[in-house]
């Protein structure tokens, strides 16, 4: 098996190097490929990434910012792994807790895994930002009938091809929402394992508005109204064959 850590990077010059040190220093349990791609960064963002030199990251530089959607987008295209999984460069998340979630799919018991935030008063933007992520989560499980704790997760570990399969259009943020609506009406659930998690203000680089949570609504309405009960056929385990 080998897993796809993927990247995406927009003016994130400040956070970049560390969190590309503590991925490359963690012994994973697989063959792992690292593919980071530059979102037009504005800041120092091409001069570091140039400078790595390690032989499982491959660099992409888009010329002009398109939005994380867009990003993981080419990000997919350049990827040769089995299964992949999204990590930002903005220390939000713990690279080194990409080996955690890969061990349902080692032991056969999941294909789809989802790192499942928690948050408290140390971990969180705001509260408004936190009623806004509880508020998605709920209309999510009203819609499709089921009970996920964090559709806008950043760790989403899942085949490379289902991931391909899904032909995910939005280019923003939107992404997250788009991900779980269609892997929902196609039936899959997602395995759910508790992650860290420590939120960036608005002076530390928060990208993510209020506005983005309205747009993943219209997002997942969309997709449940244009999927319906669509289940996917039955097939073999992804991920007892990725494990084997």
């Amino acid at each position: 098996m080998k897993l796809s850590v993927l990247m995406p990077v927009y003016n994130e010059a400040a956070t970049l190097q560390k969190v590309v040190d503590r991925l490359l220093s963690i012994s994973f349990p697989t063959e792992v490929e690292f593919v980071i791609v530059n979102d037009g960064s504005k800041d120092a963002t091409r001069e570091i990434l140039d400078g790595i030199v390690d032989p499982r990251v491959r660099v992409h530089h888009q010329p002009k910012n398109a939005g994380k959607g867009s990003a993981i987008r080419k990000a997919v295209d350049l990827a040769t792994g089995d299964y992949m999984i999204i990590c930002d460069a903005d220390e939000e998340y713990r690279p080194q807790e990409i080996p955690m979630l890969l061990q349902p799919v080692l032991d056969g018991e999941a294909e789809v895994i989802y790192g499942t935030r928690t948050f408290g008063s140390h971990t969180s933007f705001s509260y408004w930002y936190v009623m806004g992520n509880k508020g998605v989560n709920l209309f999510t499980n009203i819609m499709y009938n089921a009970y996920i704790s964090d559709v806008e997760t950043c760790f989403k570990l899942m085949p490379l091809e289902l991931y391909r399969s899904l032909d995910i259009k939005e280019k923003g943020f939107g992404m997250e929402a788009e991900v779980t609506g269609k892997l929902l009406a196609r039936g899959h659930r997602p395995y759910e394992v508790p992650i860290s998690y420590k939120a960036r203000t608005r002076e530390e680089g928060k990208k993510i508005t209020a506005w983005d949570g309205v747009e993943a609504l219209w997002i997942l309405t969309k997709i449940r109204v244009k999927e319906g009960s669509r289940r996917r056929p039955p097939e073999k385990s992804l991920a007892g064959e990725a494990a084997r």
